[in-house]
């Protein structure tokens, strides 16, 4: 396995993304940012956010215009929780960052809001479901963790078509809140999601998100703080298989004093043109000083056929950290792993599939709803079993 590890990294030089197409290194906090269709352009996949993209799959997504459908969204939770349908500004939490979001920003006809009362310790998950019906449809969800309480909301994506959806996460202080997005729609489905969170005053997010179906699921997740002590984790499972292209952009913006922020994703890869893209923007502004943040991203190709790419990328701007890094990693299985299990009488395809399950676990484990742990071990196992009579047939 191959690693790359960079303490900072830093520059303004150009780069190229081809011949004859040289783009110049960008801040990632100096990209346009608007409620406004018009101020994006149309995406030709040269861009710096959409050169790993197959922008030509979501150009029906692209187009300044009302969908075709109306998702299904909805949303129960323990008693106390507020669940209403809201204008889509009522929070403005979020501001668009591509031209996707600014669409589904302006055309999602009314915002779902899951809103957690003050104080609150909820026992059982909020579950949120967001079903596609075959078209193309926008959404928009937001919610709110009031202060000094304790929450788990699921989301779980399904359905087919094409879908584009803003996420709004608003952490009150000293609350502690968990967002888990599972994205399984079907093969030919089609996804892109904007997720941002603000975290108060010593609060603490842990985001969660699962992609293990559709053709193609775009999620960009972002993180700025609202005060200091904040603390956010953010975690990652994806496993793509043939056709599948999987990507996730993050970017954690620190900004206010000694806050905290790990980013952990790891993903799986198998059949003939599966795809997997992570990027990893953080930022520690001038006056965040006493920030401790690190992310990494570990990805396993299993088969021949299939490609990782991911870029983690570091700014910072104050010497006064209590420490920051980031990490990649990209290879196959750890021979001496698989040699350790055969050895002990245990079959090679079963070795392989005991090797990825405790791949995800330490990830999926934490989500801590049994039902959905349950649940994405059983759909990781399904994956794995078709991995294995894919190699089986190539051997063959």
């Amino acid at each position: 396995m191959t690693a790359t590890e960079t303490l900072v990294a830093t520059g303004n030089q150009g780069h190229s993304h081809g011949p004859g197409s040289p783009v110049p290194l960008q801040a990632r906090s100096e990209r346009t940012t608007s409620y406004d269709v018009a101020d994006f352009p149309v995406p030709n996949g040269r861009e710096e956010e959409w050169r790993f993209t197959p922008v030509k799959a979501l150009k029906g997504l692209y187009a300044d215009e009302a969908g075709t459908e109306s998702p299904k969204l909805e949303a129960r939770g323990p008693e106390g929780v507020v669940v209403e349908t809201v204008a889509i500004d009522a929070v403005k939490a979020l501001t668009p960052q591509d031209r996707i979001a600014a669409v589904a920003w302006n055309h999602a006809a009314d915002a779902l809001a899951v809103r957690i009362p003050v104080e609150a310790e909820l026992t059982e998950p909020v579950h949120v479901n967001v079903a596609s019906l075959g078209g193309r449809g926008y959404g928009h969800l937001v919610i709110e963790a009031g202060r000094h309480s304790r929450a788990t909301v699921i989301i779980d994506h399904t359905g087919s078509g094409e879908y584009a959806a803003n996420v709004e996460i608003v952490v009150g202080d000293g609350a502690e809140l968990r967002v888990v997005s599972i994205q399984q729609g079907d093969h030919e489905s089609i996804h892109v999601g904007q997720h941002d969170a603000v975290v108060g005053r010593d609060a603490k997010l842990n985001h969660v998100a699962v992609t293990l179906g559709g053709k193609i699921v775009r999620l960009s997740t972002n993180v700025r703080y609202a005060g200091p002590g904040g603390d956010a984790e953010l975690l990652g499972v994806y496993f793509a298989e043939s056709g599948q292209h999987h990507e996730n952009r993050l970017f954690v913006d620190h900004e206010a004093v000694n806050c905290k922020s790990n980013v952990l994703y790891k993903g799986a890869l198998a059949g003939d043109h599966a795809r997997s893209v992570w990027i990893g923007d953080v930022l520690i502004r001038a006056a965040a000083e006493g920030t401790n943040t690190f992310e990494l991203n570990r990805n396993l190709v299993l088969t021949d056929g299939a490609r990782a790419d991911s870029v983690p990328n570091l700014e910072i701007e104050t010497g006064e950290i209590e420490g920051a890094g980031h990490a990649s990693a990209t290879g196959r299985f750890d021979d001496e792993q698989l040699f350790y299990l055969q050895a002990r009488g245990i079959p090679e395809d079963v070795a392989r599939r005991l090797v990825v399950s405790g791949f995800f676990n330490d990830i999926i484990g934490r989500i801590g709803v049994p039902e959905v742990v349950e649940h994405l071990h059983e759909v990781i196992e399904q994956k794995l079993a078709r991995t294995a009579e894919l190699s089986a047939a190539v051997k063959a």
